[in-house]
């Protein structure tokens, strides 16, 4: 798998980790090309690694990650390690998201990306506790990949949607704060 720049990524064989396809994650960048730069990112489910990976090779100034597959966080890890720069700092969380996104509290990012497993039962209670800790900036923006066969739009206090994207059997969901 290949990144920003044709930068190689190492992945875990097979699809534990669900890697977010090229076109994906080409077009969230695309959207969000003119605020990557200096912002604070958190990866949510963080599979491989590829999107703060990504968020670090545009200049991301922080990049939190949740994983809760511990081989993976160790790919995360180095894979994060071969691109960030001095003045980037980025840490990987090994553990349940819901669990671990109390340890975040007091802590506010620009971009939340967040993508479970398409049949999880991890959308609204992740979305809800995003808000609990306070974790999205007043002008931050969350985006929630998932299938659209499966997906249903959710109406969580404090979020709106701003827009929806479909790329064939994935799609992202845009949030930000009311």
């Amino acid at each position: 798998m290949r990144i920003y720049g044709n930068r190689l990524l190492t992945t875990l064989p097979g699809q534990l980790t669900r890697p977010t396809s090229a076109k994906v994650r080409e077009a969230l960048f695309n959207i969000w090309q003119g605020s990557i730069i200096e912002c604070c990112w958190l990866d949510l489910c963080a599979g491989n690694g590829s999107m703060g990976a990504e968020a670090l090779c545009r200049g991301a100034k922080e990049v939190i990650g949740i994983e809760t597959y511990g081989k993976a966080c160790k790919v995360i890890k180095q894979n994060w390690q071969k691109f960030a720069r001095k003045n980037q700092n980025f840490k990987v969380i090994k553990g349940d998201v819901l669990k671990m996104l109390k340890t975040l509290e007091g802590q506010q990012f620009n971009h939340i990306y967040f993508d479970p497993p398409y049949t999880s039962k991890l959308y609204q209670p992740v979305l809800e506790a995003i808000i609990t800790h306070k974790l999205l900036r007043k002008d931050g923006e969350i985006a929630v990949e998932h299938n659209p066969k499966l997906w249903q739009s959710m109406a969580i206090n404090e979020l709106k949607i701003r827009q929806e994207k479909y790329y064939g059997n994935n799609a992202i969901t845009f949030y930000v704060s009311q």
